[in-house]
């Protein structure tokens, strides 16, 4: 089930989840091997035994990653599981799982356990979520959530399919879908964010629903973000 993406780096794809209104959407989460064998957990996906076993041929399982607002419902099973493990929330988090013992809120500053090998930046302003997007330094990987999409061809019928269409969850390649990109209400702290992840010459993006990217990395996010609108 764990593939190896890159240096230290591995994905899992997990069974499909269900949201309102009847869409559903595939899952992925990643794995990182930081030094000394400790494993980061980002955005966990439904725990099944064969999943558990593989994961524990990469080391020890000590940080469980919540990405973002949206992105938390398997995080209990884990929790159980991995009961020495430490679980991160994105902001706003805490107050909607009060149920949830995170061990802290991501902030603007990497925790020291994984700033080595890990950076991220806080997108901040989304009426819909607060999504962290993380850089994988060792393999060049961005982390992106549910801000960037692709959903496979055929993946809804009927009306749903069109919703699809018109948000930009079906394009070519990943995008940003349309109601994400509305619901930023400060462009500044956007367009500062934007700048901050292509500064890192990233060579990949891995996504939570979507293929992966691993070719002309840095004009794929040009265009993806073209639609930022540029200071006046």
């Amino acid at each position: 089930m764990l593939s190896q993406f890159g240096p230290e780096i591995w994905l899992a794809d997990g069974p499909s989840i269900k949201a309102a209104a009847g869409f559903h959407y595939p899952t992925r989460m990643v794995v990182i091997r930081l030094h000394g064998r400790d494993l980061l957990v980002w955005s966990p996906i439904a725990l099944t035994d064969a999943l558990c076993r593989d994961i524990e041929t990469l080391g020890t399982v000590r940080y469980l990653i919540a990405p973002n607002t949206l992105h938390h419902m398997n995080m209990p099973d884990w929790i159980d599981a991995f009961p020495k493990a430490s679980p991160f929330a994105a902001p706003g988090l805490q107050s909607k799982r009060a149920d949830i013992a995170f061990a802290g809120e991501l902030t603007e500053t990497p925790e020291p356990a994984w700033t080595k090998d890990i950076d991220h930046v806080i997108m901040t302003g989304n009426a819909i979520t607060t999504e962290v997007v993380f850089f994988h330094r060792p393999s060049g990987t961005l982390l992106f959530t549910d801000l960037l999409q692709q959903l496979p061809k055929g993946w809804y019928s009927g009306w749903r399919a069109l919703i699809a269409r018109l948000d930009l969850m079906t394009e070519p390649e990943p995008a940003v879908p349309r109601k994400f990109r509305l619901a930023f209400r400060d462009k500044n702290a956007l367009r500062r964010s934007v700048h901050k992840i292509k500064s890192w010459s990233p060579r990949a993006v891995v996504m939570a629903h979507g293929t992966p990217v691993t070719q002309n990395v840095p004009p794929f996010l040009d265009r993806a973000f073209a639609w930022v609108p540029t200071p006046k």
